[in-house]
């Protein structure tokens, strides 16, 4: 989730086993991030932080032959922003992921447009998108390095 606006963190236990984990956001009303877990995973979970007002880090126990999982729920500033804090998020982002857990999974909002695939390389890229925007090649970025 993204964008929930809530000024004090919430950690909420629903009657069906779900765990809803939201961050705060910064003075201006802006970011925030939070994930709401299925009642099958609730029970691994070791750990939801806030990082910055716009990535969260999810850390799941490792449970048997399963490795340890660490999900990193983001939420990017749009094109609208400064280049400076675009850069910024993405800078974070690739100091946290850098974690030396097996396996981690990045979800979330990034304001992108991603167009077809231009070469063989782009695999994380499919083929029947339309265009591409600044984020869009921003992300790219990110994704390949």
């Amino acid at each position: 989730m993204t964008e929930t606006r809530r000024h004090r963190p919430l950690n909420v236990t629903f009657d069906t086993g779900e765990e809803l984990f939201i961050g705060t956001c910064e003075s201006r009303g802006v970011g925030e991030v939070g994930v709401l877990v299925n009642t099958n995973l609730a029970m691994h979970i070791d750990s939801f932080e806030q990082l910055t007002t716009r990535i969260g880090r999810l850390r799941l126990r490792r449970c048997g032959s399963t490795p340890t999982v660490t999900v990193f729920i983001a939420y990017a500033p749009t094109s609208s922003y400064d280049e400076n804090e675009v850069e910024a998020f993405y800078m974070h982002l690739k100091f946290y992921r850098e974690d030396h857990t097996c396996y981690n999974v990045i979800v979330g909002d990034f304001n992108a447009k991603i167009g077809s695939r231009r070469t063989p390389e782009e695999l994380h890229i499919g083929t029947h998108s339309l265009q591409w925007n600044d984020q869009g090649e921003r992300l790219s970025e990110f994704i390949m390095n």
